[in-house]
C-alpha cells in the first residue's frame, strides 16, 4: 500500500470516513439497512467530490458476506470486500463511458448483464462520465434500465447531468454531490498527514485546500506532489509549496492590487514581468487575486465577514487586507473581478501568456475613481 498515490491509499473504505455528502450517504444507508437497494442510481456533480467511492462503497455494502440485516457498513474483511478494495472484484464492472461510448460496448454490457454473478448476490455494473454515451448507446441502456434483473445495480456517475437524456434520469435515484468546503478539506489532510507521521505547517493545508476548489481528489493529488518533493521525513513548509505549486505569496498579491487601486500602470507592468522571470504561474496568481477580490467584495457588503481564508491571514495581512477595502468601492471591485476573468480566460489560448493581463490592467488603471 506505501506505494499508492495517497487519494487511492485513503479513500474511503466505511460510508462513515466519506466527507461532505451527508444527504447521500444517509438516503444509501438507510436503504441498505431496509434492504430497500434501488436497481439505478445516478451521482452527478464536480470531479474528485466522491461519486465512485460512494458508488464502490455502495456495490460493497450489498455484497458483503458479513453485513448483518439492519447494518449498512461493509465488513472489509470478507472475500467480496478485500476483492473490492484490492480492485480486482469479478461481479464489480466498471466501465469509463468516455472510452467505450459506442452502441457496441453497451450491447456488450446488456449481453453481460443476463448472467447471474459468479460469486456476488448482486452484480455492479458503475458507468463513470455517462453523459459522453452516444445518443444510440443512451437508448439502449434506456432499455436496460427499465427491466434490469434483479441481480443487477447500476450506479451512473457524471459531472454534467444536463447533458443526460431525460428518460434515463427517470429511470434512475439522482444524487447530487457538492464541492467540499475548505475546512472539510483541511481535516481531511490534516488527518493524512499525521497518520503519515509528515510534520507540517498548517498554513499549508490552507493554501492546498484554495488551490483544490472544493474537490478533494485534487487536494490530495496536490498534496501527494508536495510530499515527493520534501520526502517522508521532510517538514512541508510554506514558501517551498508556494514554489512548487507555481504560486505567488500573499505579500504579492497585496502589492499588485495597490498598484491597482494607485493607477500605477508602470509598476504593475514591471511586477508582472518580475513574476513571469521568477517562475511564477502567472494563470495561478491571477486566480489568486480573483480569490482575495472576492474576499474584498464580501467585506464590502459585510465588514464582519470572515472567511476560512481571511481566517488564515496574520494579523499584518487582515489590517492589509482592510486597508484595500477601505480604497475600493463596490463597482470598482466589481469592474476588477470582471476585467480579471476575463483576462483569465484568455490567457489560456493567448501566444504571449501575460498579454490579456497587461491590457486588463491598462483599462483597470485608466478607469476613474
Amino acid at each position: 500500500m506505501s506505494n499508492l498515490v495517497l487519494y487511492r491509499k485513503y479513500r474511503p473504505k466505511l460510508f462513515g470516513e466519506v466527507i461532505g455528502q451527508e444527504h447521500v450517504v444517509k438516503t444509501i444507508t438507510n436503504a441498505i439497512k431496509d434492504n430497500a437497494v434501488s436497481h439505478g442510481y445516478l451521482f452527478a456533480g464536480p470531479h474528485g467530490t466522491g461519486k465512485t467511492t460512494l458508488a464502490r462503497l455502495l456495490a460493497k455494502a450489498v455484497n458483503c458476506q458479513q453485513r448483518k440485516d439492519g447494518e449498512f457498513e461493509p465488513c472489509n474483511q470478507c472475500d467480496s470486500c478485500l476483492e473490492i478494495n484490492q480492485g480486482n472484484a469479478i461481479d464489480l464492472i466498471e466501465i469509463d463511458a468516455a472510452s467505450n461510448r459506442g452502441i457496441d460496448e453497451i450491447r456488450e454490457l446488456k449481453e453481460g448483464i443476463r448472467f447471474r454473478p459468479v460469486k456476488s448476490k448482486y452484480k455492479v455494473f458503475i458507468l463513470d462520465e455517462a453523459h459522453q454515451l452516444s445518443k444510440d448507446a443512451a437508448n439502449a441502456l434506456l432499455k436496460t434500465l427499465e427491466e434490469p434483473p434483479a441481480h443487477a445495480i447500476f450506479i451512473l456517475a457524471t459531472t454534467e447531468t444536463h447533458k443526460m437524456i431525460p428518460t434515463i434520469l427517470s429511470r434512475c435515484q439522482c444524487f447530487g454531490f457538492r464541492k467540499l468546503q475548505m475546512p472539510e478539506i483541511i481535516k481531511r489532510l490534516e488527518a493524512i498527514l499525521k497518520q503519515e507521521k509528515i510534520v507540517f505547517d498548517p498554513a499549508v493545508l490552507t493554501l492546498i485546500a484554495a488551490q483544490a476548489t472544493g474537490a478533494m481528489r485534487d487536494a490530495e493529488s496536490l498534496l501527494d506532489e508536495i510530499v515527493s518533493f520534501t520526502g517522508q521525513d521532510g517538514k512541508i513548509e510554506l514558501e517551498e509549496t508556494r514554489v512548487l505549486l507555481g504560486l505567488s505569496d500573499n505579500g504579492s498579491i497585496f502589492r499588485f492590487l495597490d498598484f491597482l487601486a494607485r493607477k500605477q500602470t508602470k509598476e504593475a507592468f514591471e511586477f508582472i514581468n518580475e513574476l513571469a522571470f521568477k517562475a511564477v504561474d502567472l494563470k495561478e496568481f491571477i486566480k489568486s487575486v480573483i480569490q482575495f477580490l472576492r474576499e474584498i467584495l464580501f467585506l464590502k457588503i459585510d465588514p464582519n465577514f470572515q472567511s476560512p481564508l481571511v481566517l488564515s491571514f496574520t494579523a499584518e495581512e487582515k489590517k492589509q487586507l482592510q486597508e484595500l477595502t477601505a480604497s475600493f468601492n463596490g463597482l470598482q471591485v466589481k469592474l476588477m473581478l470582471e476585467k480579471l476573468m476575463d483576462a483569465e480566460n484568455k490567457m489560456k489560448y493567448a501566444s504571449i501568456l501575460q498579454l490579456p493581463l497587461e491590457l486588463a490592467i491598462v483599462e483597470l488603471c485608466a478607469e476613474k475613481s
